[in-house]
This record gives structure tokens, C-alpha cells and sequence, in this order.
């Protein structure tokens, strides 16, 4: 990747891909799918209600008359939703049909600890279990070949997480922003990473690589104005003090997931995110990557893991 500031009018032409954006109704995945649309791919939009959805194809329209959008029903909290959508797709687009999956739908900091239908806690089941089962079960419909590419949206946060596997699902201790949350994000890019070793050990050209928004400002950060508890009046102070400085709009926090997504110089298991200050915010550059999320052991115990809870695994990669 060279030093030259990368932005949208860089993304190359997407006219006959086929792409998926989890959460793209609102934040960083609205601005990624509109990005994308307005390079003429055909993107499916999924959202928690079909209102969402709706509302998301009529924002982006609005703004690229000509997009190819599709909308859909997709709750990553629940794995029968998770089902349904996988079947969904595999009747409305048969076979390798899939060319970029971008797995960005989240959570952030929910004051209280809430459990699915599954049984699970909500951001790790939201964040992290979701994106894995979704991505497992519409594998066989990406297209084996180069420019294939599965994105995941991890987060700053990754670098203070910790994957405890004693307290996965916040039962013991729940901590919003610095525990699941960031357990959660650590989780995606452990996933991304170990996703791209398979992916090289059977010789598929579908490339994995992650992205983080810096500090964007999108809909996210009110569950955690919401956390009255010590530590979260405590980050919603730092919060109201370093947004003047240190944030940036949705738009630009969308950046690094359009790279990783789009660029050719995106790297296999490649990591993006913003090249200024502490990756706050700026146009994206390779990001740090947290030492956990290096750790070849802990990544194969944890798919293992979200492998028996999500009862959901990948097959064969080549």
C-alpha cells in the first residue's frame, strides 16, 4: 500500500459483483453500500425488519437512481434468522453467485447484559456468532476465484479485549464497552485472520481481510451513552470531550472497509483502519493488530468453540 490518501473516487469499478453488507441500513455499512452501488455492484442489503431494509434501498436510490439493490430480513442475534436468510439467498442466487460478503452489522455497549433466543450474550451472539454462522453457511456461494473477498468489521477495542473462555458469554462478569464489547471485536479479527490461513493452507483465491472505523460517529454510540455505570459515564465524558478532535462522520469511518473490500493493493488477511492519531480517524492504513488476534492456538480453540455453540461449520475451503 503506498502513502497516497485513498478515497471512494479510488474503488474500483464493481459493475457484475454481487455484494452483501450486513447492517447496511444505517452508519459505516450504509456508506459502504451506497460506495459500492454507486460503482454499479448489485447489493443486498439485509436489516432486522423489512421496514429497515426498505428504508435503506429508498435512502440509496435516492442518491444512485440506477443502484441494483436488494432488500432482506437478517436478525444476526438469531441463528434461525441466520438460516432463513442463508436459505433465502440460495434460492434467489443459486451457486457461486457472491463476490464480496462484507460482514459489518454490530452492537456496541449495551448497559445491561441481554441474552438471544440462543442463549447467548448479545454483542459476542451480535458481533462475532452471527457473522461466523452467516459466513459459513453462504461459503459454497462465493465465486472460487480472484476478487472473491469475505470483509469483517472489527473494532479499535480488539487491542483491550480478551477472550476469556471461562466468561464468553458475560455470565460470570459483564462489562459493557471493555468486556463483551471488546471481546466481541477482538473475536472478528481472530476470526478474519484464521479465516485467511485456511483459506491459503487449501489454495483459494477468496481473500479474508478485516477493517476497523477509527472513531466514527454513527448510531452505535448510544447504547453506551446509555451506561450509567461508573466506567461508562467515565467513557461518555472522554467520549463528549474527544469528538470535537478526534472522531469523524460515518462517510470517512467507512473508508477502511471500502479498502479492504475494494482496493487491489488490499493485502490477504490484511487489517485497515485510519492513519491518524491512535487510528481515530484519517483515510485507512494498514492497522495494529492486536497480539491476540496473532495467536494461531487461541484462534483455532475459539473457531472450535463458535463451532460447537453456533452447531454451524464451514466444510471444505477449496
Amino acid at each position: 500500500m503506498t502513502h497516497t490518501i485513498w478515497t471512494t473516487s479510488d474503488i474500483p469499478s464493481q459493475a457484475g459483483r454481487r455484494v452483501l453488507i450486513t447492517g447496511a441500513n444505517s452508519g459505516i455499512g450504509f456508506h459502504t453500500a451506497l460506495e459500492v452501488a454507486r460503482r454499479g455492484a448489485d447489493v443486498i442489503l439485509p436489516a432486522r425488519s423489512e421496514a429497515k431494509a426498505a428504508d435503506a434501498v429508498r435512502r440509496i436510490r435516492a442518491a444512485v437512481p440506477e443502484a441494483k439493490l436488494t432488500a432482506a430480513i437478517l436478525d444476526l442475534a438469531s441463528l434461525a434468522s441466520i438460516r432463513a436468510f442463508a436459505a433465502f439467498y440460495a434460492a434467489r442466487f443459486p451457486g457461486p453467485s457472491l463476490d464480496l460478503h462484507i460482514n459489518n452489522a454490530g452492537v456496541m455497549a449495551l448497559p445491561h447484559r441481554e441474552t438471544t433466543a440462543d442463549g447467548f450474550e448479545r454483542q459476542f451472539a451480535t458481533n462475532y456468532l452471527g457473522p461466523f454462522a452467516l459466513t459459513a453457511l453462504l461459503f459454497a456461494h462465493l465465486k472460487p476465484q480472484p476478487g472473491t473477498r469475505i470483509v469483517t468489521v472489527a473494532s479499535s477495542a480488539a487491542n483491550l479485549g480478551r477472550i476469556d473462555f471461562g466468561n464468553l458469554q458475560s455470565e460470570r462478569l459483564y462489562k459493557p464497552m471493555w468486556g463483551a464489547y471488546a471481546q466481541s471485536k477482538l473475536a472478528d479479527l481472530i476470526f478474519a485472520l484464521e479465516l485467511q490461513r485456511r483459506l491459503t493452507e487449501a489454495g483459494s483465491p477468496i481473500r479474508s481481510t478485516a477493517a476497523h472505523p477509527g472513531y466514527a460517529v454513527t448510531n452505535l454510540q448510544a447504547h453506551a451513552q446509555a451506561d450509567r455505570s461508573l466506567s461508562g459515564r467515565v467513557l461518555n465524558g472522554l467520549s463528549v470531550l474527544l469528538t470535537p478532535y478526534f472522531s469523524q462522520r460515518a462517510a470517512q469511518g467507512a473508508l477502511p472497509t471500502l479498502f479492504a473490500a475494494t482496493a487491489p493493493d488490499a493485502a490477504p488477511g490484511g487489517y485497515y483502519g485510519p492513519d491518524g492519531f491512535q487510528e481515530l480517524k484519517g483515510p485507512p492504513a494498514p492497522a495494529k493488530v492486536a497480539p491476540a488476534a496473532q495467536d494461531r492456538t487461541l484462534a483455532q480453540r475459539l473457531w472450535s468453540e463458535t463451532e460447537r455453540l453456533t452447531g454451524v461449520t464451514f466444510g471444505s475451503f477449496s
